[in-house]
């Protein structure tokens, strides 16, 4: 395709996701729009017969789904008069805190936890005494503490004052996550894998881990990784975090990288913050310890530098008048990845995992974003923060791929809207390309949709629909990386490397369950999928492509006490396979954290096919 034409057709993407956006996202809530992925939804659920006895008091109980910033409203304007913190422990559930759940195990948990001190809850309140109630304000400062690592659940409570109508108490609850964690990757009597994790050191809201790697295959035997984290440093809300490892995986997969890195992060906690960055130093190398021979082995060393700062434009104005929830940002970045060692089978060739890359990127973002509480999506029960709102970016900058040097422009859009059936959906479009020899190389764009269903309740579990879709395309390719299949924007689970090409149509469809009992504390969720993905390698036709399926199921489990993630059990079959590649495929997952994206605005980038979105459902 000539560059004018992709410039042409993302134009109209642009107008077309513009024309979306004239509504008020407030209005798009209250009406019943029904588009194709919702059409698509209830012909799949007329289908079977859903039996819904949503009446009962215990069921409608634990399920929640609000405006973040409800509860505050009927207080706005009044003066705090006071701040006090509390902490629950873990026999007090959110949902019905006169309840306690006080068996064996959760006083083991009390026993052994340090609760978080309350001056490191107050060191992560941007609420003040004596200042006036926002709304919104209160909402993101909840919504804040409840994505802090060490935390499980927050809310913030305002009590009115008896015979003193312009002034609150606010109380602010919070229950912590028992920290002390830890795993363990067993590959028989060869192979050896732990670590163990504090993630609030003495309720400190500091994080120490340790690992440790023994494996025969090594040389030498054993190897470990340390790091150390501080989260909110002295009420700036800057993080940071610094390691040294011998056993990262390296880019041949192989537990043989060493590094030593240091991280500094600011997010945009809220729309009243000014400013939001991050700095990122390591040194990387890796080294033969697997002893291949050296027309296998890949030996390299780089050094990576990641720096971006942004400013939040207006922020007066939207102080002034909380119902103006437009925002913009502008923000720039430099990297550089620099390979002072390179492997020799790559050479001077382009390679995505092997070049040094640099680049200097502008970035300018509009944004209008709230939030919804809800659960039972993959928190199993607690509070889980969804946006609704649009995030549209147009970047712009400099960047070298080893000799290449090619200006680059690209545009993003995001919408997140939640419809009055209570489905969750996002739609997006992403666009972008390099300008060299007059004309356009790696153009690239993406299109997508996602929609998390209503809750289904039934008498012994509740049950949601996931299902998303997006094509993505490459024009002109030359130096970028072609689109895989072995990600979550292609098959699930499918590790092929030689599959590669320059369209992708993927679709996928999950049923997931909520069972209403728990066994010694922890939560089962089964769940069952389809997963389809065409890829049409370079210079072919699409409809001459193949098609890759997966089918199967699996089962979720999941202690909300406990720090570590949600546990996975997933058996896939894959009716079409490619060499090396097993038709039936049993995979176990620990740790896993499945999230919204929180986070307002990013740093600016390149177009990313083979992974999802910071501003994506996933």
């Amino acid at each position: 395709m000539k560059g004018s034409a992709f410039v042409r057709m993302v134009s109209l993407g642009i107008l077309l996701l513009n024309a979306g956006y004239v509504n008020a996202q407030e209005d798009s809530i209250q009406k019943n729009k029904t588009t194709f992925l919702e059409k698509m939804y209830e012909r799949v659920s007329q289908a079977v017969t859903i039996k819904n006895p949503g009446d009962t008091t215990a069921l409608k109980l634990s399920v929640e789904n609000t405006r973040s910033e409800s509860t505050f409203l009927p207080y706005q304007g009044k003066v705090i008069r006071s701040i006090s913190t509390q902490e629950l422990g873990f026999e007090i559930t959110f949902l019905d805190t006169s309840k306690s759940v006080n068996y064996f195990g959760t006083r083991i948990l009390n026993a052994l936890h340090a609760d978080s001190k309350s001056w490191v809850i107050r060191n992560n309140l941007f609420i003040k005494k004596d200042s006036r109630v926002n709304p919104y304000v209160f909402a993101d400062n909840e919504r804040y503490l409840r994505g802090l690592e060490f935390i499980q659940d927050a809310r913030i409570i305002i009590k009115p004052i008896k015979d003193n109508a312009d002034s609150v108490d606010v109380v602010v609850i919070t229950k912590d996550l028992f920290s002390l964690t830890g795993s363990l990757d067993l590959g028989g009597t060869t192979r050896q894998k732990i670590s163990i994790a504090e993630i609030n050191l003495a309720g400190s809201g500091q994080k120490v881990q340790l690992s440790g790697l023994r494996d025969v295959d090594r040389s030498p035997v054993f190897g470990y990784d340390f790091l150390y984290k501080k989260t909110n440093i002295a009420h700036s809300f800057i993080n940071a975090s610094a390691g040294y490892s011998q056993i990262k995986r390296d880019k041949t997969q192989n537990e043989a990288e060493q590094s030593l890195f240091l991280q500094l992060d600011k997010p945009l906690i809220s729309p009243y913050n000014y400013f939001a960055g991050a700095l990122n130093l390591s040194f990387n190398q890796n080294r033969n310890l697997y002893n291949k021979p050296d027309s296998l082995f890949y030996s390299y060393r780089y050094t990576n530098i990641d720096v971006w700062a942004g400013h939040n434009m207006g922020v007066a104005k939207l102080i002034q008048n909380n119902s103006e929830r437009s925002r913009s940002f502008i923000a720039a970045r430099y990297f550089s990845s620099v390979f002072d060692k390179i492997p020799y089978q790559v050479g001077n060739n382009f390679n995505p995992f092997f070049n040094t890359r640099k680049g200097l990127l502008g970035e300018l973002t509009f944004f209008k974003q709230n939030f919804y509480k809800t659960n039972y999506i993959y928190g199993f029960g607690t509070t889980e923060d969804v946006p609704y709102g649009y995030n549209v970016a147009i970047t712009a900058g400099w960047y070298q791929q080893v000799s290449l040097r090619r200006p680059y422009v690209g545009f993003s859009a995001s919408r997140y809207t939640i419809a009055a059936k209570g489905h969750f959906m996002e739609y997006y479009l992403r666009a972008g390309g390099f300008w060299n020899k007059r004309r356009l190389q790696d153009a690239s764009f993406i299109a997508g949709t996602s929609l998390y269903s209503r809750l289904f309740l039934f008498d012994h579990f509740k049950m949601r629909q996931y299902m998303k879709a997006s094509y993505s395309r490459i024009f002109n390719y030359l130096a970028n990386d072609p689109l895989r299949i072995d990600n979550t924007l292609g098959l699930h689970y499918f590790n092929a490397d030689s599959l590669k090409g320059t369209q992708r149509l993927s679709l996928y469809s999950e049923t997931f369950f909520f069972a209403r009992y728990k066994l010694l504390g922890f939560q089962l969720a089964p769940f069952a999928f389809l997963d389809a993905t065409v890829l049409t390698p370079r210079k072919q036709d699409f409809f001459k492509s193949d098609v890759y399926t997966g089918i199967g199921g699996g089962i979720r489990i999941r202690n909300e006490n406990l720090v570590f993630g949600t546990m996975e059990l997933r058996l896939v079959y894959f009716p079409r396979t490619v060499q090396d590649n097993n038709a039936f495929k049993i995979t176990f997952r620990a740790n896993l954290r499945f999230r919204y994206n929180s986070n307002y605005v990013k740093a600016p980038d390149i177009i990313q096919l083979n992974s999802e979105d910071i501003n994506s459902f996933y």
